[in-house]
């Protein structure tokens, strides 16, 4: 007599009903972010005068001409196509060294175990610093092209860890039934085998995203005028520290957002 039994089915309604609850607990906790920081802002008005009239016009002001752009939105802009270039570089980089990884060749695998362990282990302002000062004056880079150079090669040894690790977890059997079927490794990697892996790194791949963007921030070290380095420059003139703080962490925390909330529905409502 079989003991085991089967877990109830759920139905399609209350699937539906949870996946829309998780997709608003992000946005629960905005809200409550929200209360907390208006809390914490009406405690120091008494101590401190907030002066946000003089810090919308770095954002953007409205002329006959229409809208013109501040320092901290062209800011805001290099940091996007920084973040962008890095993006596809840092994942041309995974695929390669998580390739090389798995090889049965001992010189690519030494070479990406090597890589990886070298770039993974060592702080990346170090990095931007040694490639600004030492490679970059030799192959006449500029400190943008060196910042989305050393962003990709960071991330990218993260993105190779990532997509090595979604493939060693697919079961042998599939390589050996699509084998069976007569389809070569090219194609039984690209029909069977890596549909399943982007799907199930699919989170940690939004996160390696959201951790890029924030690693842009770094690059203000080596003079880009990215979104941090042109709210040190408003804040050298200005003396606004908290408040344009303030508006750069909203700035962070609303890009990373639009990356981890659809991210997360779609997970939780495509998860097998």
């Amino acid at each position: 007599m079989n003991t085991t039994q089967k877990p109830p089915k759920i139905p399609l309604g209350i699937q539906i009903k949870n996946h829309i609850l998780d997709g608003l607990a992000p946005l629960f906790l905005i809200f409550c972010m929200f209360l907390f920081a208006y809390f914490i802002y009406d405690q120091a008005t008494t101590n401190y005068s907030w002066q946000w009239a003089r810090v919308w016009r770095y954002l953007g002001v409205f002329t006959e001409q229409g809208f013109k752009a501040g320092s901290l939105l062209k800011g805001l802009e290099l940091t996007l196509l920084i973040a962008f270039y890095s993006l596809f570089l840092a994942f041309i980089i995974g695929i390669s060294l998580a390739f090389m990884h798995l090889s049965c060749s001992p010189v690519l695998g030494l070479f990406s175990r090597s890589t990886i362990s070298i770039i993974r282990n060592t702080p990346l302002l170090i990095q931007l610093f040694l490639c600004y000062f030492v490679i970059s004056p030799v192959l006449h880079l500029s400190p943008f092209l060196t910042a989305i150079f050393c962003l990709a090669l960071f991330e990218g040894v993260y993105v190779a860890e990532i997509i090595r690790s979604g493939i060693i977890t697919i079961p042998q059997t599939q390589w050996e039934a699509s084998f069976s079927l007569g389809m070569n490794t090219r194609r039984t990697l690209q029909y069977v085998i890596m549909p399943q892996v982007f799907r199930n790194i699919m989170p940690s791949l939004a996160g390696q995203l959201i951790s890029l963007i924030k690693d842009t921030s770094l690059v203000s070290t080596i003079a880009v005028a990215d979104l941090t380095l042109e709210a040190r420059n408003v804040i050298a003139e200005t003396y606004l520290s908290f408040e344009i703080w303030i508006v750069i962490a909203i700035i962070y925390f609303v890009l990373t957002l639009f990356i981890n909330v659809p991210v997360f529905i779609l997970t939780r409502f495509f998860k097998t």
